[in-house]
């Protein structure tokens, strides 16, 4: 079935580490560089560990399409909800093409087929793994999962820093983005939502105590008996 995928998967162009090792020269030089920082040996294998970086860990998402993650699915007459939270993720945003990372919660109700929880963290690799927005990658999840499993919804939530944001323009070092996708019968329905934002939140763990707040106190309660 995925060699079948990626036969009938359109031509791209053919990717070229020299000659992005070459374009990354050509930027270092338009940089305008102290003529010793240019020529430092620190710079010398610049552009092909750079040329490296973006072709096997920060654009390699696009070496293989979603439905060749999902095409080795199993039956199965579950209907429950099934979560995956807390997938440690990166991407590059394709307006600066500077990376984020956080976390990916990835949720589906089955719709007669169930993949393994590796898959699923495949599926968010290979989709983040492109020049994409955060929005448009949380909604391209649970797309893929109604249309090349069969889920009956879908939904993913996305936590991350982004270097766009957090050392350039506003420099908000703490800020997070926040961006969620639904799909299917998760766009719709409340109960299924509420699980998964439950799933969630037990992931993420209880919230640490606010300063100067009392220990081993509920607040409009008496003291703790003896």
């Amino acid at each position: 079935m995925a060699a079948r995928l990626r036969a009938l998967r359109p031509a791209r162009p053919r990717a070229s580490a020299p000659a992005a090792a070459e374009a990354t020269a050509r930027f270092l030089d338009a940089l305008g560089l102290p003529p010793e920082v240019r020529a430092s040996p620190e710079l010398a294998g610049t552009p092909r560990r750079v040329a490296e970086a973006w072709l096997e860990d920060l654009v390699d998402g696009y070496r293989i399409e979603p439905a060749e993650v999902l095409a080795d699915a199993m039956p199965s007459a579950g209907r429950a909800l099934v979560t995956l939270t807390g997938i440690d993720f990166h991407s590059v945003c394709p307006h600066h093409l500077l990376p984020s990372r956080g976390v990916a919660h990835v949720a589906y109700l089955p719709g007669g087929r169930v993949v393994g929880f590796g898959q699923l963290v495949r599926l968010v690799d290979c989709l983040a793994h492109r020049l994409v927005l955060a929005e448009d990658l949380a909604q391209s999840v649970a797309d893929a999962l109604v249309e090349h499993l069969g889920a009956r919804g879908a939904g993913c939530v996305l936590d991350a820093e982004h270097l766009c944001l957090t050392v350039r323009g506003e420099r908000r070092a703490r800020a997070r983005a926040h961006a969620e996708g639904f799909a299917g019968a998760l766009a719709r329905s409340g109960v299924a939502r509420r699980s998964f934002a439950q799933a969630i939140a037990r992931a993420d763990g209880p919230r640490p105590a606010r300063r100067g707040a009392r220990r081993g106190r509920v607040r409009g309660a008496g003291p703790r008996a003896r």
